[in-house]
């Protein structure tokens, strides 16, 4: 299950309590201060593992707590640090302080960790000469987050539902998306490899956008933020108009949509692919397409797979 969005609560585990301790024998009038310090209580870290892909560990284990630093003891014993906690998050998560309503960090490459909440350092204990007795030790951070999951990919296929986007990413990738002939299949990204002659490159399958996608319509609010890590977009087009609709207005929504959620998103190069060009009527309507959009246009089939190589070529390109 795909789960790009998770809150968590973790708390640093608290410094051990420093020790008053005095050594006395037979030849000591007076006891010697000799208590040890308290261990510093466990980071809470947050480190990006490639092997991951959703946040769905995060959906029901939701409270992290870190161990305290074990506490001090006579002969100048220091305490034990406690064991660091790890959180491992897929690349792409956007860390948020929800307390704060601020951005703590973004997590991109594997490997990449960070120290959310620091451990509470561990208390003096009195064999220090300017103690007379020990410290209770610091407490840990403790935070409310927001882990926002967006896909890394070097490209992202939009479009309408239906367009084709699946078939293509199955068709190019190694990903195996489902496929069927009813809007919404894709209800979740798809990410997929893609290797070539030149290069390789991520592909990511972006569930179908809708007219109004970036208000709240369909599924497009909850994944078009899943472009914004994307490089290029290649927009799908069916150019058959088998559901009735019409290309070029398909075309124009889609963009708009993107204009709508993001400048950033819309500028974003294209690759604009025309496809079912199986089906009745598709070439006739390329053409009266190419006469508004002139741009450079990639007619593919991507059910027959023809057409597959030179778009994987222009991908490359572009990228």
């Amino acid at each position: 299950m795909f789960i790009d969005s998770a809150k968590i609560y973790v708390k640093a585990g608290d410094g051990g309590k420093g020790c008053s301790s005095f050594y006395r024998d037979k030849y000591t009038r007076h006891g010697v201060p000799d208590g040890g310090d308290g261990g510093r209580g466990a980071d809470i870290i947050v480190r990006v593992d490639r092997n991951l892909y959703t946040l769905l560990d995060y959906r029901y284990n939701q409270h992290f707590y870190g161990k305290h630093g074990a506490h001090g003891s006579g002969n100048n014993k220091k305490g034990k640090d406690a064991e660091n906690i790890v959180i491992r998050v897929p690349a792409g998560t956007v860390i948020k302080d929800t307390r704060s309503d601020s951005i703590l960090r973004d997590m991109k490459e594997d490997g990449e960790e960070v120290t959310i909440a620091h451990g509470g350092k561990g208390g003096l204990g009195n064999g220090h000469r300017h103690l007379t007795e020990g410290k209770p030790g610091e407490l840990g951070e403790e935070k409310d987050l927001l882990l926002d999951l967006k896909v890394i990919a070097d490209a992202g296929v939009v479009g309408f539902p239906n367009a084709g986007k699946s078939t293509l990413i199955s068709g190019i990738s190694n990903a195996h998306p489902q496929v069927a002939a009813y809007p919404f299949t894709t209800k979740s990204p798809v990410l997929g490899v893609v290797r070539s002659n030149k290069q390789i490159f991520t592909i990511a399958d972006i569930p179908g956008l809708i007219e109004g996608s970036a208000d709240g319509k369909g599924l497009g609010d909850k994944f078009l933020r899943h472009v914004e890590r994307t490089k290029i977009l290649v927009h799908i087009v069916d150019m058959a108009g088998f559901e009735g609709r019409k290309p070029l207005d398909d075309y124009k929504t889609i963009n708009a949509e993107l204009k709508k959620y993001s400048a950033a998103v819309a500028k974003k190069t294209q690759v604009i692919v025309a496809n079912k060009m199986d089906l009745d009527g598709a070439w006739d309507n390329l053409e009266r397409f190419k006469k508004i959009v002139k741009k450079k246009i990639y007619p593919i089939s991507a059910l027959k797979r023809e057409g597959l190589e030179d778009l994987i070529e222009a991908i490359s390109k572009k990228l």
